[in-house]
């Protein structure tokens, strides 16, 4: 047994999907020795498919049988480990039972979700009762939305060491090669299915505020649009070309202001963030940075019309599916942050990593956010609640991240 008397240190839930066995083929290789781990999902026979392919380490990890609706079965899941990693979603759907077990039986959480809607409701309904048992239930904990959430800490840090003032405007440039994502796709009509139905949700999706601790208490920094097509003359002189809106900045945005509220507004009460895509320098990068808004927003309108809805969800990847070995390998992400200080001095940071952003590198970045609850609990900042990746494992994950070989970097230009 565990030092808490749990028979678990690590379960990861929703392990027969394409990135739950990413994820578990992550952790059989780089989990140090010792480390109790179990596989767990609703199908006995897939569980132990999946466990027989990841070789002698993982031979004897415990198989744990639990429906996402099922509240007694996820209860005693919660029970038996130290910590939870959870891949099923949308989160919307399959994400707020496990979320409860993990709060009541007082064991760390963290998830991949992008679902403002879901991260919303998991802070009302469990924010004070996870604070009150001691338990760090930290979404958003892969692709989204670790680099963006980590990039601005380190660039925060940096600045503050160097005594330079607070961050001000903040512009993330995102450069990435990859597959896409099936589950993300599906969060996305999850999100618009809930939001549809209810203008009250609507405006909470859109408010820039909408993860914060208390939106009476954010400053009034204008308008700030997620769909931002931009000159690099605007961002920083080291950026050439025009920037086209990033798919994920309507979410990734959110959690940074969430980092930055529950710190107290450390980053600064003037600090304003907005996230782009390089789509290149050439002379037709603003032509390519506008299709790429009007492909975005025409994703969105598809998706929410029943006929174009129909076409799409026949053509778009579905949840489960995952682009091939070579995209996974040949993948990439680098993510460029730029800043100006209040004392007008200007620094940079950087996140970059080698694999497919939302499947390959995302396992590491789940697997390490994972291992820092189990093995590095003693060092993480002391907070409670549901939380940001930044604000619960902080420079632990920046360590972690950085021996297994993301780039994570912040420098004063």
């Amino acid at each position: 047994m565990t030092d808490n008397g749990r028979e678990l240190d690590l379960v990861i839930y929703g392990a027969t999907g394409f990135v739950g066995r990413l994820l578990a083929d992550y952790l059989a290789r780089h989990s140090p020795d010792g480390i109790r781990i179990g596989l767990a999902g609703r199908s006995q026979t897939k569980l132990e498919a999946t466990r027989s392919v990841l070789g002698a380490r993982a031979a004897d990890w415990p198989i744990v049988i639990a429906d996402a609706d099922d509240a007694v079965a996820l209860a005693e899941l919660a029970s038996r480990t130290k910590v939870v990693a959870t891949t099923v979603g949308p989160y919307a759907k399959y994400g707020t039972e496990i979320v409860a077990a993990c709060v009541a039986a007082g064991t760390d959480y963290v998830d991949l979700t992008g679902e403002v809607l879901f991260v919303r409701e998991s802070i009302d309904a469990h924010h004070e009762k996870a604070r009150a048992n001691g338990v760090r239930i930290v979404h958003s904990c892969g692709y989204d939305s670790i680099p963006s959430d980590l990039g601005v800490h380190v660039l925060h840090q940096k600045v503050q060491a160097d005594g330079a003032g607070e961050l001000t405007d903040t512009t993330l440039v995102a450069s990435l090669s990859g597959g896409v994502s099936g589950g993300t796709i599906d969060s996305l009509r999850t999100q618009i299915d809930v939001s549809r139905k209810d203008a009250a949700l609507r405006r909470l999706a859109a408010s820039p505020y909408s993860l914060s601790p208390d939106r009476t208490k954010e400053p009034d920094l204008g308008r700030q649009s997620d769909v931002v097509v931009m000159d690099s003359a605007d961002i920083a002189p080291e950026t050439r070309g025009w920037k086209a809106p990033f798919v994920m900045a309507s979410y990734n945005t959110r959690v940074v202001r969430r980092s930055n509220a529950l710190r107290g507004w450390a980053y600064g009460r003037k600090f304003k963030y907005r996230e782009v895509m390089s789509v290149g320098d050439s002379r037709l990068s603003r032509l390519f940075a506008g299709g790429v808004a009007a492909v975005l927003g025409g994703l969105v309108l598809g998706l929410s019309v029943p006929p174009t809805r129909y076409v799409l969800d026949r053509i778009l990847p579905s949840p489960g599916e995952g682009p091939s070995e070579k995209t996974q390998s040949n993948g990439y992400f680098a993510m460029d942050i730029y800043t100006t200080t209040t004392t007008g001095a200007r620094y940079a940071s950087r996140v970059k990593a080698q694999g497919d952003p939302g499947y390959r590198a995302t396992a590491v970045l789940l697997g390490e956010s994972a291992l820092s609850l189990v093995l590095d609990r003693d060092r993480l900042p002391d907070e409670a609640g549901v939380l940001t990746p930044a604000t619960a494992l902080g420079d632990v994950l920046v360590d972690r991240l950085s021996k297994a070989g993301v780039e994570i970097s912040a420098r004063k230009l």
